[in-house]
């Protein structure tokens, strides 16, 4: 999965849903500014962090009533943040989930979870 650049936003609250995530040879991007939003960086940070393996990604394709929808999750530091799209890139859903202090369990790594 890629961060494409894109110009950045001040808040993508309305425009992250508009957004759509594009599938090109079965490679997956995603605007780097709606990566920072989720978790609110600088868009400019993202490409360097995710060359750097700090932030990491996982794509899973839905199966059985979920066939046409995409989960792709994100991983920073202490935090998740996972969006839900249609075939056509479109954002359904997003979520953001912040351990504060604590480590992310490495069970939120794995593809189901």
């Amino acid at each position: 999965m890629t961060a494409d650049a894109v110009k950045p936003y001040s808040s993508l609250l309305g425009e992250a849903s508009a957004t759509t995530i594009a599938f090109e040879d079965d490679a997956v991007q995603v605007p780097a500014a709606v990566i920072a939003y989720g978790f609110d960086l600088e868009t400019p940070m993202v490409q360097s962090l995710m060359r750097s393996g700090e932030l990491t990604s996982l794509c899973e394709k839905g199966e059985n009533e979920d066939v046409g929808r995409y989960r792709l999750t994100f991983f920073y530091k202490n935090r998740r943040f996972q969006l839900i799209v249609n075939s056509t890139g479109k954002i359904l859903q997003r979520s953001v989930i912040d351990f504060g202090d604590r480590e992310l369990p490495a069970a939120l790594h794995k593809p189901g979870i």
